[in-house]
C-alpha cells in the first residue's frame, strides 16, 4: 500500500500548478483523500479533502475559490488544481488516504496512509 504525491515546482505568484496523488495497492476510489502542506518553521496543515463518499468536499478558507479537489477513478488518483498561488501557498503538500474518516473530521491530520511530499514553490 502506497500513496505518490507529484506535481510540485516552482511558480510565479498568481500561477497554477495541478499536484496528483497516486495509490497502488489499493483503490483510491473507496478512501478518502486528504490534501495537506507544511511551510518551513510551521506545522503540517489541512488544505482539502474528498470523503469516500464522493459527495463531501472540505477546503481551507485560505484556499477556497483558488483549489480544487477531485478524483480521477480511472487513474486511480486525486488531483488538486491550484489557481492563483500565493507566495503563502509555498510548502511541501502531502496527500493522504484513510478508509473509515467520517465527514467532521475531515481536517484533522487522522489519516491511515500518507504519501512523500512534493514541493510547491511560489516566487518571483
Amino acid at each position: 500500500v502506497q500513496l505518490q504525491a507529484s506535481g510540485g515546482g516552482l511558480v510565479q505568484p498568481g500561477g497554477s500548478l495541478r499536484l496528483s496523488c497516486t495509490a497502488s495497492g489499493f483503490t483510491l476510489d473507496y478512501y478518502t483523500v486528504g490534501w495537506f502542506r507544511q511551510a518551513p518553521g510551521k506545522e503540517r496543515e489541512f488544505v482539502a479533502a474528498i470523503h469516500r463518499n464522493h459527495a463531501t468536499i472540505k477546503y481551507a478558507n485560505s484556499v477556497k475559490g483558488r483549489f480544487t479537489i477531485s478524483r480521477d477513478n480511472a487513474k486511480n488518483m486525486v488531483y488538486l488544481q491550484m489557481n492563483d498561488l500565493k507566495p503563502d501557498d509555498a510548502g511541501v503538500y502531502y496527500c493522504a488516504a484513510d478508509a473509515r474518516k467520517i465527514v467532521s473530521t475531515l481536517t484533522t491530520s487522522e489519516y491511515d496512509y500518507w504519501g512523500q511530499g512534493t514541493r510547491v514553490t511560489v516566487s518571483s
